[in-house]
């Protein structure tokens, strides 16, 4: 697996608007409206901050989507053209002990099978 220095990962300055609609489709699967109305409100206000790759991984206790994957392989390629992401959208579950990857899951597989140790630009609430 190759090795992208930190420094190669580039980052938009914000979210992205389009990514909240996102997110709020996927946390409607899983939450009632008050709940997800809530998080956007959160999502809105909330810092950007970052953490690595493999701690969110682990604190999500999803599984790493790979590189044959058609949007892991399109946010792979626009790691090597120095194209800008958007920072990931994370809930805290501390009912079920584990962060909810809101948005940002193809993202974060792309940026981990570079640099398992790369910091990730996020909003977390």
């Amino acid at each position: 697996m190759a090795k992208a220095a930190v420094k190669d990962i580039k980052w938009l300055p914000g979210v992205e608007e389009h990514m909240y609609p996102a997110a709020e489709s996927y946390l409607s699967l899983i939450y009632g409206a008050e709940k997800v109305s809530a998080s956007m409100a959160k999502f809105r206000r909330a810092a950007i901050v970052q953490f690595k790759a493999k701690d969110i991984f682990r604190a999500s206790q999803l599984s790493l989507l790979g590189v044959s994957n058609s949007h892991v392989e399109k946010d792979r390629r626009k790691i090597s053209a120095g194209k800008g992401f958007s920072p990931l959208l994370l809930l805290r579950d501390q009912q079920n002990s584990k962060v909810i990857v809101a948005d940002g899951y193809h993202r974060l597989c792309a940026i981990y099978s570079f640099n398992e140790d790369a910091l990730i630009r996020c909003k977390i609430v």
